[in-house]
């Protein structure tokens, strides 16, 4: 698997561009952290990776296959490697849906995908969404709960669970630990870590929290304005030649 963005930009107006010649690439197995403060252009970049968005300078392509921006059997395709966890759980839930329905959403669309990672001999769909509820630490009895009886730390494994439902290559990760408590977030962060290591699926893990990259991430890319200004593997984050803003952003989780 491979994701190659070359000089990808996003214009909301003539005045403004959400994105400026965005230039990078993720292989099979990597975890690749982006990161920079509110306005950066991390949330722009997610959601027109995912095709949720059009663009009209620059390209992207999956495993040597372009992605155009308005292909709709092209995004059908691809969306069938990619998939998304939302920072905010609570409106990605149906809440009139029980759980279990809500993470079968995606094999839903593609019912010719089983997960393989599953240790189940069945297709019955109820035990399927049982297992990939025990994959992200939830009980089998909470199947039949709705997404308001739920913390908010559950929401967001039930998220986890819906979108590697499908088995993605390619799990697009945007601020998925922002609105937890820092024990919860701990959590989420080891649990996408061990399906990592478990699945061998690539990560694009986007977040404010540079503390957050970087225990999860061996390579790291730093936006600011819309623009990468840093870019570096995980073991060269203090190193003399970083970014100012690099160095901004590490200092003041320092001082958190």
């Amino acid at each position: 698997m491979s994701l190659v963005v070359e000089g990808l930009s996003k214009r909301y107006s003539k005045n403004m561009k959400a994105l400026n010649g965005l230039s990078f690439s993720v292989q099979e197995g990597e975890c690749l952290g982006i990161v920079g403060e509110s306005g950066s252009g991390k949330s722009t970049l997610a959601r027109v990776l995912l095709g949720l968005e059009t663009y009209k300078e620059g390209s992207i392509s999956y495993n040597g296959k372009p992605i155009a921006p308005k292909s709709r059997s092209q995004l059908r395709e691809y969306r069938k490697s990619v998939q998304m966890i939302f920072q905010d759980s609570t409106s990605s839930l149906n809440p009139k849906l029980p759980i279990w329905k809500s993470v079968l959403e995606p094999l839903d669309n593609f019912k010719e995908l089983t997960p393989s990672f599953l240790p189940l001999q069945t297709n019955n769909r109820r035990e399927v969404a049982e297992g990939l509820l025990e994959i992200v630490g939830l009980e089998k009895h909470m199947a039949d709960r709705y997404p308001g009886e739920l913390s908010g730390g559950q929401k967001q494994r039930v998220s986890i669970a819906r979108a590697i439902s499908i088995e993605p290559s390619l799990l697009i990760c945007d601020e998925p630990t922002a609105s937890l408590d820092v024990t919860v977030q701990v959590q989420i962060l080891q649990l996408l870590k061990e399906l990592q290591k478990t699945t061998n699926m690539t990560i694009l893990f986007i977040s404010h929290d540079i503390r957050a990259v970087t225990y999860l991430c061996e390579k790291v890319m730093v936006l600011k304005n819309g623009t990468l200004v840093d870019q570096f593997s995980l073991e060269a984050l203090y190193h003399h030649e970083r970014h100012p803003y690099t160095k901004a952003l590490v200092q003041a989780a320092t001082l958190e």
